[in-house]
């Protein structure tokens, strides 16, 4: 797991000073204890999300509403402990990282709602990493306000190739990005504790890719992903030096509502969003045939050592015209491209992007 944490005891004083370089990518207001009630895409954690060693913290996304009562919509990994928190469990602003792992003198904006959506494609999980947090009377803006971004739009936006994105979380703030892949397939690395305990894979299908690589770092899980024009569109959760990974926002609606938990988000009853914003990529009918590509040969394309990841995204040829692909993420340490690797499937490019794995952020 790759949330931001940090060391509590004197003698790890080295591994403290490595280990909070991250953090200090924040932005200050993302990380601040703020006054409540308090805006969202903030630094936020469990209060019990520590171990003898260590604190961790993701960020607190937005703001939903469900049976008439508002929740805190965050990852599973970041409010539920990937499923090991107990309903209730205090949840803080911000998180125990940025006070030294002591919960003295934090809000307590929320309390852990429970287990409703299990973490990933086991259990009965739903194929998300979500989970919600219920409010405090008076402790988050009613108006599901997020630092940087105002506001958002209480209607979604399914992501599209190309979509211009935003999304402002503990760690790296407001940050800008483009959707790179849908329909990733991907395996992402979790921890049963904050940096400890063991690590388990979660293998996900249909997500969303965004690049660049500084769109997201450690510690931004559990922001929402929003279009140019605000609408809420991918809940991130994991990725890796080279993209983020994100639930299609869509899948993390459904999930809720399949839990017998249905939400709407808190928001503006915003505009249709921009026609423009769907015309950054290939057409639907040229995605959709790429997918049935992909999906076709996505089990070969695994069989390939080194292949982390595979999606449907674009490339752009010298004459500037945008062409579907298949884009596989390949693990970069390798340090050479898989022997007999397409550079084409039916007729649909391959275009090779090399990474190193993907995390939970």
């Amino acid at each position: 797991m790759n949330r931001s944490k940090g060391c509590t005891w004197a003698r790890w004083a080295v591994a403290v000073v490595l280990l909070l370089v991250l953090p200090t990518l924040a932005l200050a207001q993302n990380t601040a204890l703020q006054t409540p009630p308090i805006k969202l895409g903030t630094s936020g954690s469990s209060v019990a999300d520590l171990t003898r060693r260590f604190c961790c913290s993701g960020t607190l996304g937005s703001l939903v509403s469900s049976g008439g009562t508002q929740y805190i919509l965050s990852n599973n990994h970041v409010l539920a402990r990937s499923g090991s928190a107990a309903t209730g469990e205090d949840i803080l602003q911000p998180g125990l990282i940025e006070t030294g792992c002591s919960a003295a003198g934090l809000n307590i904006v929320a309390d852990f709602a429970g287990n409703f959506v299990p973490l990933g494609s086991a259990l009965g999980g739903t194929n998300t990493d979500t989970a919600l947090a219920t409010v405090r009377a008076g402790q988050v803006t009613a108006t599901g306000e997020i630092l940087g971004v105002g506001v958002p739009c209480s209607s979604t936006q399914g992501a599209t190739v190309g979509l211009s994105v935003k999304k402002s979380g503990r760690t790296t703030g407001l940050t800008t990005g483009t959707v790179q892949a849908l329909n990733v397939s991907a395996t992402i690395q979790y921890e049963t504790q904050c940096n400890g305990g063991h690590k388990f894979n979660e293998t996900y299908t249909n997500q969303v890719s965004i690049t660049p690589g500084t769109f997201s770092a450690g510690g931004d899980s559990g922001s929402l992903i929003l279009s140019s024009t605000n609408h809420p569109t991918a809940l991130l959760f994991a990725g890796s030096s080279a993209v983020t990974i994100g639930n299609p926002i869509q899948a993390v609606v459904n999930a809720y509502a399949a839990s017998g938990h249905p939400i709407t988000f808190v928001g503006n009853a915003c505009a249709a969003f921009a026609a423009d914003e769907l015309l950054a990529g290939p057409s639907p009918v040229e995605v959709a045939f790429a997918r049935s590509v992909k999906e076709q040969h996505e089990a070969a394309l695994f069989a390939h050592p080194g292949v982390l990841g595979v999606g449907v995204g674009k490339v752009d040829d010298e004459a500037g015209t945008r062409e579907t692909a298949i884009i596989v993420y390949v693990e970069a340490s390798r340090g050479a491209m898989p022997r007999n690797f397409p550079t084409e499937l039916d007729g649909i490019k391959v275009r090779v992007i090399p990474t190193d794995p993907f995390v939970a952020r």
